[in-house]
């Protein structure tokens, strides 16, 4: 068995993440009581509440990355090891924090300001993003183009055969969705985030994270990371800085990751943390190049026990 990690981007979250184990098990409280006390907030409270600050960007991603962290450590505890691991946007922090590449503590705290700049980039009902199934890039890369006169409208991730989503100034991706139906998608789903993620409208946050990411203590990787913006596994820590910076304003490969992953020679795969959006990617993407895998996801009891038993752990 060769083992994948893999860990939730923004807009996968949602109320009450992680309650359930954060009741049950120590490791996690202990993730949690870091958080709270590195960022001088309860992130428990936004985690576990209906607090409105869950879906606003700069306290997302913290929440998401705690989130991950924990379930992380659990599994770990409970003796699964990872031979690689990747995420999805931000995912790809939570990721570097189970490499070793970044402490937890500073870890939160980056992504927190990380979150903050991308809503000073383009503030909140400024940008959007689109998911478009079931049509060609070709025909993708189209509709952007005739919508120029709108705004800006650009391709911001691969995630899985059938599934690119596109991203930029709200009324451009807008009228982009509608055009991408016209052409023959099966859909176009609008995303719940708060801004055009990976595109050159973040062009400032990349800037600001870039000068952040210098006071940040980077380790050697004890885990592979595959990194969103070449789908390839970052080869010396000195690259994680200038790749981190870019990712925020390039497109997410995620589709070509997981098909380096599984040509590497990986056959499992587990989803840290809430939802099960990188599992039916990884679904789909496993399907189309004919590899047998195991996938699970790990958010709460139920599929705590799914895993331990599937993996006899």
């Amino acid at each position: 068995m060769k083992t994948a990690f893999i860990f939730s981007g923004q807009g996968a979250q949602y109320a009450g993440m992680g309650k359930e184990l954060y009741d049950s098990f120590e490791c996690v409280r202990d993730v949690f009581d870091k958080a709270d006390k590195a960022l001088g907030l309860k992130i428990t409270d936004i985690c576990f509440k209906e607090d409105e600050r869950l879906n606003e960007t700069e306290y997302t991603q913290p929440a998401l990355l705690t989130m991950s962290t924990a379930v992380c450590r659990l599994m770990e505890e409970k003796g699964l090891k990872a031979d690689c691991v990747a995420g999805l946007s931000l995912g790809e922090y939570s990721a570097h924090v189970a490499s070793g590449t970044f402490d937890f503590e500073e870890a939160v705290q980056l992504v927190r300001k990380r979150g903050r700049f991308m809503t000073e980039a383009v503030p909140a009902g400024k940008g959007a993003m689109c998911a478009v199934l079931s049509l060609s890039e070709e025909k993708i890369q189209e509709a952007c183009d005739e919508v120029k006169d709108i705004g800006r409208c650009m391709i911001a991730n691969y995630n899985c055969p059938g599934q690119i989503a596109i991203a930029g100034d709200k009324a451009a991706v807008e009228k982009a969705a509608e055009i991408v139906v016209e052409k023959g998608a099966k859909r176009a789903v609008m995303l719940n985030v708060s801004g055009p993620f990976h595109t050159s409208l973040l062009k400032p946050a990349s800037d600001k994270l870039s000068e952040e990411l210098k006071h940040i203590e980077i380790h050697d990787m004890k885990i592979p990371v595959v990194t969103n913006l070449t789908a390839e596994a970052v080869k010396d820590k000195s690259q994680v800085a200038e790749i981190l910076t870019k990712q925020v304003m390039n497109p997410v490969k995620w589709d070509q990751s997981v098909r380096n992953m599984i040509a590497d020679g990986v056959d499992t795969f587990v989803e840290m943390g809430p939802g099960r959006t990188l599992s039916s990617f990884v679904k789909k993407i496993a399907k189309d190049v004919g590899a047998e895998v195991s996938i699970y996801n790990v958010e709460d009891i139920k599929t705590l026990e799914k895993i331990c038993g599937g993996l006899g752990l």
